[in-house]
């Protein structure tokens, strides 16, 4: 990893890009959703700020654990001054994160559990079937394997 002089407080996308591990593509990506932001020079070129590296580092932390860029960018938006997240930054958001990350587990667990019941059989309405149609919400309302219109609605 290129070591980057202290007396640098500025960094171009490739240096970045090399200190932070993310493609140059995802760094304008993260800019463009307001997760990151730059200052451009008389040339037109992007300068992020040295502390734009524990943001893209608090950023790709998050997705690995599958938390939705727009979430992220919420909880980045909550921080004082736009500043850089620190620990407890972190311990505070991952812990609100809790609830959803484990809420997300249970449906994949319950969705792992009846794959092989639910596989090619086209039911739409058995309360079985929590691939096509969790909890057999079609199946209190209709009967048969299509979700046909209502009458009166398209």
């Amino acid at each position: 990893m290129p070591q980057i002089p202290e007396k640098i407080h500025e960094l171009t996308v490739g240096q970045l890009s090399a200190r932070s591990g993310a493609a140059v593509s995802a760094l304008h990506f993260y800019e463009s959703k307001g997760l990151i932001s730059s200052r451009r020079t008389s040339g037109n070129q992007r300068r992020y700020p040295r502390d734009t590296l524990r943001r893209v580092a608090f950023v790709r932390a998050a997705q690995r654990v599958g938390i939705p860029l727009a979430t992220i960018r919420e909880a980045l938006s909550e921080l004082p001054q736009e500043r850089t997240p620190n620990r407890e930054d972190w311990a505070r958001l991952s812990e609100a994160w809790r609830a959803e990350l484990d809420e997300r587990i249970r449906q994949l667990n319950r969705l792992r559990d009846h794959l092989t019941d639910c596989i090619g059989c086209g039911c739409l309405s058995l309360s079985s079937c929590v691939l096509s149609n969790p909890d057999d919400a079609f199946g209190q309302r209709l009967a048969g394997s299509r979700l046909l219109p209502e009458k009166g609605r398209p």
